[in-house]
């Protein structure tokens, strides 16, 4: 097929894309305060001023053993969850013989979303990856998403003989620059089934399509959502890519196991996740506002009482290698993490009740407490280092005995214990080489809070900006490793 035949652009579809805000624009984050939550903020803002001017020692005292209770209880609900996952396999599991026996002829036809936005030199490894799927390929429904003003790209697609099952859509240049704007655009126009969202640098097991379809087909009618695992195949790169492997190791192989377990919502990775298109459509998609859609959609589904389950399939991805861009990503995910926050306390009495008091709690842990901890961390590292180097008497009022004993349990028993489920995670993926960089993990984790300090604070002033993380970087050590080869031989 000629690849100028497959680019396709195509009128603004504004009518689905943004169907979410129209009609529900309260579950969108279009805007980051509703007017409750503005007026909340107020009176908590003035109250902390009055009391602070009576009694600042009383207050700060309050306000640290609210934090430290609450980073107590996060660290206890994780614990809980990675004690469930290693208790057995949580995700859903399928025989070679179940895949064997699916035929060709009554598979239905699956649409597949791959977003692009300046991702020229992944196009060839994403287009073989695609053709390297174990699917009828008269049965794939490949929309490659290129944004209109990305020239570099829509050029490189163009120049590319694209297999017939691929149509490369571009999408109209509009705002907020986002990939779930583009994936609702792409939603819009899907033919299949099922759906699942892939990015550019992904590397899907090839039978994992079918053992969605299994997934589905054994799932009871409400599970309209499959996660399948994140990981990733540069992980010996340097030191970021080992650190990012456990991380995704620990959050994929160990916590959202947990969740499926106690059925809570599962904040969704931003790829590989596969659902029931006509159920998707239901939700009106995603947010394009909100920069960690993937975790917005999934608290959503649980709120409107549809289900989420996990599989055990692996996709890879290529783990960013460069500090810059690493930061860059997790101050986007930071601020996604907090919009999505906002978005679902907008009516706090509702989310309870629709989510029920378990879930509920598990929301506010997991969404709510993943960035606050990031935020929190560097505040009581400073104030640890401050009491040990001038021993002031006014920073050791804020800890009477019981705080000060939470405190050390977060400190030390705490730390241990998520330094511990790293290298444990590693060991558990097979990465055994990677355990001992486990014992490093709290120094990822003061460039995270970086990462996530530069999104609160960048939430406040460009709240729906895309922060771009640029791939390709393994294929620039790839082609310096083969010349040094070739040089040497």
């Amino acid at each position: 097929m000629d690849a100028a035949q497959t680019v396709t652009p195509q009128a603004p579809d504004t009518d689905f894309t943004f169907k979410l805000r129209r009609e529900r624009p309260d579950a969108t984050a279009y805007y980051v305060l509703s007017k409750f939550q503005k007026w909340l903020l107020v009176a908590i803002l003035a109250g902390s001023l009055v009391w602070l001017a009576f009694d600042h020692i009383l207050y700060l005292t309050v306000v640290n053993d609210i934090f430290t209770t609450f980073y107590l209880v996060i660290c206890g609900y994780k614990f809980y969850l990675i004690n469930l996952s290693l208790g057995s396999q949580r995700e859903m599991r399928f025989a070679p013989e179940e895949l064997g026996r699916l035929r060709d002829e009554e598979l239905p036809v699956y649409s597949i979303l791959v977003p692009l936005y300046r991702e020229t030199e992944s196009l060839p490894r994403l287009v073989a990856g695609l053709q390297g799927l174990d699917y009828p390929k008269d049965k794939l429904d490949v929309q490659l998403l290129l944004e209109e003003d990305d020239k570099p790209t829509v050029e490189a697609a163009r120049a590319m003989t694209m297999p017939p099952f691929v149509r490369v859509v571009v999408v109209p240049h509009s705002f907020p620059k986002t990939k779930p704007k583009a994936c609702n655009y792409g939603l819009a126009n899907a033919r299949g089934k099922y759906l699942v969202i892939y990015d550019a640098e992904d590397k899907p097991e090839p039978d994992q399509i079918k053992k969605a379809i299994l997934g589905f087909r054994q799932s009871p009618s409400d599970v309209i959502c499959l996660q399948a695992k994140l990981n990733f195949y540069n992980p010996r790169q340097n030191i970021l890519t080992r650190w990012f492997t456990i991380e995704y190791s620990m959050w994929f192989d160990l916590f959202l196991p947990g969740l499926d377990y106690v059925s809570a919502p599962i904040p969704l990775g931003g790829t590989s996740n596969h659902f029931d298109l006509a159920k998707l459509k239901e939700l009106m998609g995603w947010d394009p506002f909100n920069v960690t859609e993937d975790c917005d959609l999934g608290v959503r589904i649980a709120a409107l009482r549809y289900g989420t389950k996990t599989i055990d399939s692996t996709t890879w991805e290529e783990a960013c290698s460069d500090l810059g861009f690493w930061i860059r990503q997790r101050s986007r995910w930071t601020k996604g993490y907090l919009q999505t926050y906002l978005v679902h306390n907008r009516k706090p009495w509702q989310l309870f009740r629709t989510l029920g008091f378990g879930n509920w709690l598990s929301f506010h842990l997991m969404v709510g407490g993943t960035p606050i901890s990031l935020l929190l961390n560097p505040v009581y590292w400073l104030m640890t280092v401050v009491w040990f180097v001038f021993r002031w008497e006014w920073l050791s009022q804020l800890f009477p005995f019981p705080i000060i004993l939470w405190g050390i349990l977060c400190l030390f028993v705490g730390n241990f214990v998520f330094v511990y489920s790293c290298m444990l995670a590693a060991y558990r993926r097979g990465y055994f080489d990677l355990v001992k960089d486990g014992l490093l993990m709290p120094v990822c984790w003061m460039f995270m809070s970086i990462g996530a300090w530069k999104g609160f604070l960048q939430l406040l002033y460009k709240p729906n900006y895309w922060e771009k993380t640029k791939h390709g970087f393994d294929l620039k050590e790839q082609a310096k490793a083969a010349q040094a080869a070739t040089a040497a031989s």
